[in-house]
């Protein structure tokens, strides 16, 4: 018979029984089978969504290529701008490569600046050119090649374009000419193309570059500057308008040093 003693350690034993850890708790409730469902219908349908949407992009009739319009072109015609950009016409609009279309049309029509190529929904490209303008001329052989404001021969002409003077480069005797170059004298040239006075660059016939701080204008109505450099251009343009409006019977106009400019003859 089990006296007092056997309890208290049947007790004890039950006392030192290692405690059960605790359960953990729960992250969130579980979805009910209702909004797993709708849960299920909605990834569905955004991947048929999805499929559909790119069907439409590039496998319907319905988003191609069906006309290529042409704007910004004055010398070039639109037809030799389509015919050099080569869009695919027929193709799906969003997969056309419109950097492609630009490189194509800069390498193969030298005369075209810049051009932006824009799609135009749904069935449209657009080529957006930007045109080089001459500053000028450097006549060989009876043509003639023009000269943008960069520096870049971009074309050779039959006939003289109006209004673009005539590079004369005469520095063969110059030590300039050994210690610039050709080019650098090309650029001096277009640099006073460039920074004549409206009104002066209409009027202008040729632009003559004995040396590089040598650099001389014959105008219309048997008239000369003598430039200098192409150094301080906008101090020489701002001389050269004041002074031909103060002595506008003059020939001769020196603005090579434009804080002391002078003209002569009549």
């Amino acid at each position: 018979m089990a006296g007092p003693g056997a309890v208290k350690s049947g007790e004890r034993q039950r006392g030192n029984a290692p405690a059960r850890p605790p359960r953990p708790a729960q992250s969130g409730r579980r979805l009910k089978l209702p909004q797993r469902r709708t849960l299920i219908l909605c990834l569905v349908l955004a991947v048929l969504l999805g499929s559909g949407a790119v069907w439409v992009l590039y496998g319907s009739q319905w988003l191609r290529v069906e006309r290529v319009s042409t704007s910004g072109t004055e010398v070039l015609t639109p037809d030799e701008v389509r015919t050099a950009a080569e869009v695919p016409v027929g193709a799906p609009l969003i997969s056309v490569d419109t950097d492609g279309i630009e490189e194509r049309l800069r390498q193969r029509l030298p005369r075209i600046d810049s051009v932006d190529v824009v799609r135009s929904w749904p069935h449209g490209i657009g080529l957006k050119v930007t045109e080089r303008k001459p500053v000028l001329l450097i006549e060989k052989g009876g043509k003639f090649t023009e000269v943008d404001a960069g520096g870049v021969r971009f074309a050779t002409v039959a006939r003289a374009p109006k209004g673009v003077p005539l590079l004369e480069l005469n520095a063969g005797s110059s030590p300039s000419l050994s210690r610039f170059g050709a080019d650098r004298l090309l650029h001096e040239a277009v640099r006073v193309a460039g920074d004549l006075p409206d009104a002066v660059a209409r009027d202008a016939r040729v632009i003559e570059v004995r040396s590089y701080d040598s650099i001389s204008l014959e105008l219309s109505g048997g008239r000369t500057v003598d430039w200098g450099s192409g150094e301080k251009g906008d101090a020489k343009a701002a001389a050269l308008a004041a002074l031909m409006k103060a002595a506008s019977k003059s020939s001769h106009f020196d603005v090579s040093a434009p804080t002391a400019p002078a003209a002569s003859g009549s």
